[in-house]
Formats: structure tokens, C-alpha cells, sequence
């Protein structure tokens, strides 16, 4: 399986869309660049994912600094020795906390390795990554994308992809998840590509917003 790994990957997924579905010429042309944005597939990367939940881009980034300030080195067995009242003083909200020590203890007793993990078919790092308390079917579906670097996973519950595809489609109304990801179907296998398309995209018409989760 070929993996999104550079800015050529994207040149040949965003190629291969134009010819898979041509309504995509439009918006390729409004979305300009379309960044690749990879990151390590291991413990940083999700945390880093379960941090940037919810939050602008500017509260992510100085939430960050703070919890790997916090956190150093960087690992689930020093997040474990930090206290929930440390985490919570960094920035993060009560369930984030629960969340990456979920995470850090699954990776502990070595019920996950997310490097692994990344390697895995879609269905079985879904399975695997939710059975962790607090990991849900998006934070699955952004680690593939941006720490594995899948080809072909669009996060059809993602509010900005769904705004996107409703302006892009000039739909009456933003379409949910279901039906977002029926929308996606035609773009298979470069879903993943898609997928950074239209945050870029959304990006565009919201005035250079930056929408990309991770």
C-alpha cells in the first residue's frame, strides 16, 4: 500500500482526483496548496492529535508547549508519573487527561504499539486504537492519516470536511457523517488526499483559517 509520505504523493493523489471525479478541478484550483503535514507514528504524534481536539490552532500550540515542557522526555511512562492536577495546570481538560493516560497505560503494559499500529489495515487499527478509553473513530481516523500516512481514509465525521464538501457541492445543508462519507466513496483510493484537499480548501474560502486537526 502506498503510503502519503511527500509533496509528490500529494501531487499524484490531488492528479489521480481530478480524473476520478472532475467537480474536484474547482476546487483544487481554490484550495492552492495542499499541505502534507506528517508526523511520527508513535506515542507524540497521538498525543499530540488528543491535545489539538476541539481547540484553535493558537490555544493547541501554547497548550503544547506547556504539557512537553511538562512531559520530559516525552513518553507514556513519564506522563504517568505527572499528576492529573499537573496535567490539568498545563491546559488540559479533564477528559484529554483521561485520555492520554489511557493511552500511555495501554501502551505500558504493551497492549498497543502505535508504530504498529500505523502498519495495520484500516479496520483493525480502528478496533484496535478505540478499545482505549476516550480514543474515538476521528482520533483513529487523523492518526492514520497524519502519523501513518494512509492513502485512503477520510474522517467523514470531521465538521470541516463536512462544511467544505456542502460548500464546494453547493449543498442546501452540511451533510453528516453518513452521508459525507458516501459523498467520499467515488475518491477511493486517494481518500486521504481528498481529505487534506478540502481542509486546504475550506481553509481557502474561510480566509486562510487554518482547519487541518493535527
Amino acid at each position: 500500500m502506498r503510503r502519503i509520505e511527500s509533496e509528490d504523493d500529494i501531487a499524484a493523489g490531488l492528479a489521480a482526483l481530478a480524473d476520478l471525479d472532475p467537480r474536484l478541478a474547482a476546487v483544487i484550483a481554490r484550495a492552492g496548496p495542499v499541505p502534507l503535514r506528517r508526523r511520527p507514528p508513535g506515542f507524540e504524534g497521538l498525543a499530540r492529535i488528543i491535545v489539538a481536539q476541539q481547540i484553535s490552532v493558537s490555544a493547541a500550540t501554547a497548550i503544547w508547549t506547556r504539557f512537553a515542557a511538562l512531559v520530559d522526555p516525552l513518553d507514556p511512562a513519564r506522563l504517568l508519573a505527572a499528576t492529573a492536577e499537573d496535567l490539568r495546570g498545563a491546559g488540559l481538560s479533564a477528559p484529554k487527561v483521561r485520555t492520554l493516560r489511557a493511552i500511555s497505560e495501554a501502551i505500558v503494559a504493551g497492549a498497543v504499539d502505535l508504530e504498529q499500529v500505523a502498519g495495520y489495515a484500516p479496520e483493525e487499527a480502528h478496533r484496535v486504537m478505540t478499545a482505549i478509553s476516550g480514543v474515538g473513530p476521528w482520533t483513529a481516523d487523523i492518526f492514520l492519516l497524519f502519523c501513518a500516512g494512509h492513502p485512503d481514509i477520510w474522517p467523514g465525521g470531521d465538521l470541516a470536511l463536512q462544511h467544505a464538501v456542502r460548500i464546494a457541492f453547493d449543498l442546501e445543508a452540511r451533510p453528516a457523517e453518513k452521508p459525507c462519507r458516501a459523498i467520499a466513496e467515488v475518491w477511493a483510493p486517494w481518500r486521504g488526499v481528498a481529505a487534506r484537499l478540502f481542509w486546504a480548501y475550506y481553509a481557502a474560502v474561510k480566509e486562510g483559517r487554518d482547519t487541518l486537526p493535527a
